[in-house]
């Protein structure tokens, strides 16, 4: 791809937004408002009496990937001031308050213009970038002006443009950062057929991320969370879509056995809600701490962001959202609890952590609620068959722990030069 290309395909890009923004698209809307907003920010919250840290990220999913490497980098260097920046109002929006960032704003739209123009008011020490969202003009332009750009939890494939013969573009981009941490061996010897060879295996941070959730011991609705469940088998679908929620009517309609479910749609739109909160009869989790009686509901449906990782603690299965066609969500986190963990069989296959649970046999993908219930079943009757699924769940996670360190190491090699 030539670089003319290139800018005509994002300018193109980002005026769709615009015109979805003009047309009454509520994230368009979001993000259009965030960019005029981000140069008075960075103008005024800058500051050049302290050293600086770039964090970037595309949006929530890459966020929790992001937080392990930036809460250990502000625990390292805490005279440093820590700038954050998404692309997405899936993370800006739910993220804008986050203590640990001292700035948080909009990724400007890649152009040569403005990030020339970023990069000289931030002025960053150095530079994290989290798993993707590839932006030329970024990425050459902190080349250019020498500041150290480490890639994280990186995961390469075949068939991205990086490894096409009209992918030349993409892979100059690669030789901007500094160093790239992959995920795995695949992604590390695609790299290296490149001739990119600053890069090594460090895995995800994620599994960082939600060992810290494990250990966090201070989620304040246990006590309503455990009223609720009143000692049944319960069921969390995270993250969940139509698709999803569609083989969740199906299954639960025909499991005769008791269970509860836990419910947390991927997004939170109010018809949405009140249609689930009629069909099931169900509860609310807004309106848990109020419920004197919540043993006697048998679904919960979650009406509010940023607990569900907490959630799948009290579950004792977890069906994730996502794989049936946007693209699976985070299994992780449920899986460090050593949940038995179910998705659909469409869209999983470019996550790693997928394919790693469904080889050891611990998560499965279902086409549908036929699917789901013959294996759920089993796993509800026979313990010994649960509680092996969950304890080779555990040691998984256990095992991939550590990619933080790795990246942390050197990111205190370059700040020590």
């Amino acid at each position: 791809m030539h670089l003319w290309l290139y800018n005509f395909i994002t300018k193109s890009y980002f005026l769709s937004i615009r015109i979805a923004a003009l047309g009454g698209n509520v994230k368009a809307k979001l993000r259009e408002k965030g960019i005029r907003d981000t140069w008075q920010v960075v103008r005024e919250k800058v500051c050049y009496k302290r050293k600086r840290v770039w964090f970037h990220c595309a949006s929530l999913g890459e966020f929790e990937q992001t937080r392990p490497v930036l809460e250990r980098f502000r625990e390292k260097y805490p005279d440093f001031q820590v700038i954050l920046t998404f692309f997405s109002p899936s993370g800006y929006e739910v993220r804008k308050n986050y203590p640990q960032a001292d700035l948080i704003c909009y990724l400007p739209n890649d152009s040569q213009k403005n990030a020339q123009k970023f990069l000289e008011i931030l002025q960053p020490n150095l530079i994290f970038w989290t798993k993707y969202d590839f932006w030329y003009h970024f990425l050459r332009t902190a080349k250019q002006k020498n500041i150290p750009v480490l890639l994280f939890s990186a995961i390469f494939r075949p068939e991205q443009l990086f490894f096409k013969p009209h992918g030349k573009l993409h892979r100059q981009m690669l030789t901007c950062f500094t160093h790239i941490f992959v995920q795995n061996e695949n992604s590390l010897q695609l790299l290296k057929n490149l001739d990119v060879h600053s890069v090594s295996i460090a895995g995800d941070t994620r599994f960082d991320r939600v060992t810290q959730i494990l250990q966090e011991k201070n989620f304040s609705y246990s006590e309503k969370i455990l009223q609720f469940k009143n000692h049944t088998p319960t069921l969390i679908v995270g993250s969940a879509w139509q698709e999803d929620l569609a083989v969740i009517e199906k299954f639960y309609q025909n499991f005769q056995k008791p269970l509860k479910l836990i419910i947390a749609p991927h997004e939170i739109h109010e018809n949405e809600i009140l249609h689930l909160q009629q069909k099931y009869k169900a509860l609310l989790f807004t309106d848990l701490a109020q419920e004197n009686s919540c043993e006697k509901y048998k679904v919960l449906i979650v009406n509010t962001i940023g607990v569900l990782a907490y959630l799948y603690a009290y579950a004792d299965f977890a069906f994730v959202g996502g794989a049936y066609k946007q693209g699976l969500h985070n299994i992780l986190e449920p899986a460090v609890f050593g949940l038995p963990i179910f998705f659909g069989n469409k869209a999983f296959q470019k996550f790693q952590e997928a394919q790693d649970l469904l080889n050891l046999q611990t998560a499965w993908s279902v086409a549908n609620e036929n699917d789901f219930l013959q294996i759920f079943e089993k796993l509800y009757q026979d313990r010994e068959f649960y509680n092996r699924c969950s304890h080779l769940t555990r040691k998984y996670v256990e095992a991939n722990i550590g990619a933080t360190q790795k990246i942390m190491l050197l990111a205190e090699k370059l700040l020590s030069c």
